[in-house]
């Protein structure tokens, strides 16, 4: 922010320059000194330079920048160009009040790209209780004119909006139209600036007819409920025009950034250069106390660097650990983020408090929540087609990142290279010919473990073009199979080893020529692979160098669904134990028996939690009981969804233990990959039940789903009357231990500011679960 000049000409009886507890403008130029101009571009570009900046942002500010002049100010647009160059992106912003803006400073700003906001209060009455003259007169009428200017086509493009200071005098639905009806790009709605010493003012009265708020008295929420007022009928328009406040509590609620400066826990990124040169921190500051902003540094004499390092910018940097015990806390904090630094101050604690607006902010976002919560509530969590259909998207959409890791660098002009060229030239056409059966491929939980591991290998410029083109040539043989296309596939086998068709089975070493790739071909029964030594392989016939995927039906040969049993995949290594290798025609055969009996069970204890719908893959794993942490449902990483690792060697209990949290696990694990049920994991820490330490909120969600399934199948095998040689005592004390720990846990997630709205949805089907539960 760049203070062009320091005088204004209104004078507005809230502003924080002039009017509050810093008046450091007494004492500087009211003209920035052209030296100072050149040195600031040059720190800009220095800073931008140093840090391989792709865009910087100034803002040209005051006082009233206007007061500087066109000729000053474009003085100042040509060294910021001239410096930075094209190597990075200037964008170039100017606040005004609009008062003395003419078509000789908008033919400026065409010039040069500046973006105009304007400072509106509403209609004129609403303006004219702040913004006026000196005398008294209104400064209205040139703002609506400025406007016009700003409206008209050749001009459009540098309208970038209006800044509105809220006053609970003014009525929410006449100022949101008065501001709408200047076709504004975007509405900045703006607290007073005030601080816990000087508080905003709150009049008390009685709610009547001429009350901007008539659900009853001003109180300590009236900013907030003002607020709402304007929601709701921003809402009822139909959202005529961007509110950023609006915006950004509906960016938080689902997970994403705030967007605004006064709401969220986006570090401070604002240096403003005063008229004299001096650095100081956010403008903002000034309404707390006199040399709040200071930083003691000159643009003349310290760098950017310099000014970032100050404690004062550090502390506004800290996120959640700049807040205090009462913020961190509080379950809106991730939407309000404390409110704006400056409103936070209060003598002797400084700015380690919640914000002076605090219950305005609660009731805002509490409010904006209650009445947005089916659209920011992610379509993948209410819709299991959605939600597949966005695992499609994501798994395409890193095959195609992919491709772009693998097209570039000296590799892609290789043999290696150019056989991955041909297999993405198969994919599109695939694609285009038989779409399903693609997906069907892609689908495949472990062709995301590949891709994964991959674009990992890619990242650390140690790309595997060869591993990653047999596994692409593999992948379009099991589509054209899947498709039954007349689409001849070259298989990728450089160098030996088995070749893998996903969910299909594998060729096994010696089926394809080992120094060049073998030709398969769909057929109505199957496939042939051509080129291979011995002879063509037909699965059509009963052929050793073939190894089928075997697959398992839940509910019998009528099942609908067949669930791949896959002992075969090389990327299957991802359920935190070691793969069983291809497994006897006898063990498989026992372990389909055991799977049968389990899920058998299953169905006649937790029939209502057992999700088969997302389980699409089952892989042996070495040993008899879960992995260590799995039970609890804590998610495989790098495995894709679907897949479930099962221990080959347990029992039937232990079996349909491991199935049911393994399919609750595959359905959270699923739904966390495409919606954001949290954010901020792990910068909060919440006590665990179940473990010895406080966990983060992704771990103590997953644990509480994983318990709860647990908790219904040990009481369902209780009223089956399973264990009665157990004491009575004993098992009511495990139940009631049992059901402290699972309502700890609920209660902990209640109270979790990480959980979007989409998580408050689903930690609520699981306290709908567990009182279910309770109430059997």
């Amino acid at each position: 922010m760049v203070k062009v000049h320091s005088r204004c000409d209104l004078a507005c009886d809230h502003c924080y320059v002039y009017e509050h507890a810093d008046q450091s403008w007494r004492a500087r130029p009211a003209v920035m000194p052209e030296a100072v101009m050149e040195r600031t571009a040059e720190r800009v570009a220095e800073h931008a330079r140093a840090h391989r900046l792709p865009s910087v942002t100034v803002i040209l500010h005051g006082g009233e920048p206007l007061l500087a002049g066109p000729a000053r100010l474009r003085r100042l647009c040509a060294a910021l160009v001239h410096g930075l160059g094209s190597a990075t992106a200037l964008d170039l912003r100017i606040h005004t009040n609009g008062v003395r803006l003419d078509e000789s400073f908008l033919d400026l700003f065409a010039e040069y790209g500046v973006k105009v906001g304007v400072s509106l209060d509403g209609d004129r009455t609403a303006n004219d209780r702040h913004r006026r003259f000196a005398n008294g007169r209104s400064s209205h009428p040139l703002v609506a004119r400025a406007l016009g200017l700003l409206r008209q086509d050749r001009h459009r493009h540098l309208y970038q909006g209006l800044l509105c200071t809220v006053d609970l005098a003014n009525d929410p639905v006449a100022v949101l139209d008065a501001l709408a009806s200047f076709e504004p790009p975007r509405i900045d709605l703006l607290l007073p600036h005030a601080t816990w010493d000087v508080p905003p003012p709150r009049p008390f009265r009685s709610g009547g007819a001429e009350d901007p708020l008539a659900d009853g008295a001003f109180g300590d929420d009236a900013y907030g409920r003002w607020l709402l007022r304007a929601f709701d009928h921003w809402e009822a328009r139909g959202r005529p025009v961007p509110v950023r406040l609006f915006d950004s509590l509906l960016s938080t609620l689902r997970g994403g950034p705030a967007l605004t400066e006064s709401l969220g826990l986006a570090p401070a990124d604002l240096v403003v250069v005063e008229t004299d040169g001096t650095l100081e921190q956010a403008d903002s500051l000034k309404t707390a106390y006199e040399g709040a902003a200071a930083t003691g540094f000159d643009v003349r004499v310290h760098r950017f660097d310099e000014v970032a390092a100050h404690p004062g910018i550090r502390a506004r940097q800290l996120g959640l650990a700049g807040l205090g015990t009462q913020c961190r806390r509080c379950p809106v904090v991730r939407s309000c983020g404390g409110g704006l630094y400056a409103h936070r101050f209060r003598s002797g604690s400084g700015f380690t408090n919640p914000s002076v607006y605090c219950a305005d902010l609660r009731t805002l976002v509490a409010g904006v929540e209650a009445r947005t919560v089916r659209e920011t509530t992610a379509p993948e969590v209410r819709d299991p087609a959605v939600r597949a259909a966005s695992q499609r998207d994501l798994t395409r959409l890193l095959l195609a990142r992919l491709h772009a890791e693998l097209s570039r660098g000296p590799a892609a002009a290789g043999p290696q290279g150019r056989d991955w060229q041909h297999g993405w030239a198969l994919v599109e056409a695939v694609e285009e010919a038989a779409p399903d059966a693609l997906d069907a491929v892609l689908g495949h939980p472990y062709t995301r473990t590949w891709l994964l591991a991959e674009l990992r290998q890619a990242r650390r410029a140690r790309p595997r073009a060869g591993r990653a083109s047999r596994r692409l040539s593999a992948l379009v043989a099991a589509a054209v199979v899947r498709g039954r296309l007349e689409l001849p596939v070259r298989l990728v086998h450089r160098g030996g080893g088995g070749l893998y068709l996903p969910a299909l089975g594998m060729l096994l070493a010696g089926a394809a020529d080992g120094d060049g790739p073998g030709e398969l071909r769909a057929t109505a029964d199957g496939f042939t692979v051509s080129g291979c030594p011995g002879g063509p392989v037909r699965t059509a016939v009963e052929d050793p160098r073939w190894q089928p995927v075997r697959t398992w039906r839940p509910g019998g040969a009528d099942g609908a669904r067949a669930v791949a049993l896959d002992d075969l995949d090389p990327d299957r290594d991802c359920h935190g134990r070691q793969p069983r290798p291809r497994l006897e025609p006898a063990e498989a055969a026992a372990w389909l028996r055991r799977l049968d009996a389990a899920r058998e069970l299953l169905h006649h204890t937790v029939a209502d939690l057992v999700a088969e719908a997302v389980l699409t893959t089952l892989t042996p794993l070495a040993g008899a009981r879960a992995p260590a942490g799995r039970t609890a449902g804590r998610p495989e990483r790098g495995c894709g969804p679907g897949a479930l690792g099962l221990p080959l060697a347990g029992g039937v209990r232990e079996t349909a233990l491991a199935l049911l949290t393994g399919w609750r696990r595959a359905r959270l694990r699923e739904l966390t990959e495409v919606a954001d049920l949290y954010a901020f994991d792990e910068q909060w820490l919440h006590p665990s039940p179940w473990q010895g330490r406080p966990v983060p909120v992704s771990r103590l969600l997953a644990e509480t789903d994983g318990q709860l399934a647990l908790a219904a199948f040990r009481r369902a095998q209780a009223r089956a009357g399973e264990g009665r040689e157990r004491a009575a005592a004993g098992e009511r004390a495990a139940r009631k231990r049992e059901e402290t720990r699972i309502g700890q846990a609920l209660d902990a997630l209640g109270r979790a500011a990480e959980l979007t709205v989409s998580g408050k949805v689903v930690v609520g089907r699981l306290r709908a679960e567990w009182e279910l539960l309770l109430a059997d």
